[in-house]
């Protein structure tokens, strides 16, 4: 029997990187898993290939622009399965252009920012607390990461983990945070110069950036 067989979970922000990773791993393990994403076309084709190598897959719409999605993608997991034992908050957004030191860094756009990341774990997780509670206990994993608006918004999601483990744990329901360095997804390297790749990788002992399977992995243990 596989690790995380009858077990259901959701991944936002699923398509690509860290978070298609992570729905591959939760699949390759047993888990029926969820695909929160805005493209229901582009997930519906990863959740069939799931579903081709003998996995259980399935999408339901996340839209970082559109809060009500937030909680409405577990409602919909909810509504669809009865249950919801693993959730990974995935997303995470910046804006390199934007998002600068505090002096030259616009107000409105931190703010922003920082608005978008937390509710896309609060949110999310206010509704799964409860459903997980009701099935005996679940597993919630954040994945924290660097800017400043966007940092400021990841330390305020490793606290809020804290917390949900704290206040949640005698009903079953774990809460940790994944902390990733940088990771070579294509949004990564794509904003990246190689003379920052190479001045990073100077000061790794493995000599190459971390991959979505290295996070995936990680994930995959503590929803175990």
């Amino acid at each position: 029997m596989k690790e995380l067989e009858n077990k259901v979970a959701l991944v936002s922000s699923s398509t690509r990187g860290i978070g298609l990773a992570c729905a591959k791993a939760l699949a390759a393990q047993g888990a029926a898993v969820y695909l929160g994403v805005r493209r229901l076309e582009a997930g519906q084709q990863i959740a069939d290939e799931l579903i081709a190598a003998g996995g259980r897959a399935g999408v339901v719409f996340f839209d970082a622009s559109r809060e009500e999605s937030f909680s409405g993608m577990v409602d919909e997991v909810a509504a669809k399965d009865g249950r919801l034992d693993i959730l990974v908050n995935n997303f995470g957004s910046t804006d390199v252009k934007t998002d600068l030191d505090v002096v030259n860094g616009p107000s409105e756009d931190f703010f922003r920012i920082v608005n978008t990341n937390l509710k896309s774990v609060y949110l999310p997780s206010k509704a799964a607390v409860p459903l997980m509670a009701k099935n005996g206990g679940g597993s919630i994993i954040n994945i924290g990461s660097v800017g400043t608006a966007y940092g400021v918004s990841k330390a305020a999601i490793h606290f809020l983990t804290k917390d949900i483990a704290v206040q949640y744990a005698r009903q079953g329901v774990r809460c940790n945070a994944v902390l990733p360095g940088f990771t070579a997804t294509d949004a990564a390297l794509n904003n990246m110069s190689q003379a920052f790749l190479e001045l990073f990788l100077k000061n790794v002992p493995l000599n190459r950036p971390g991959r979505p399977e290295d996070i995936a992995d990680a994930v995959a243990f503590l929803a175990s």
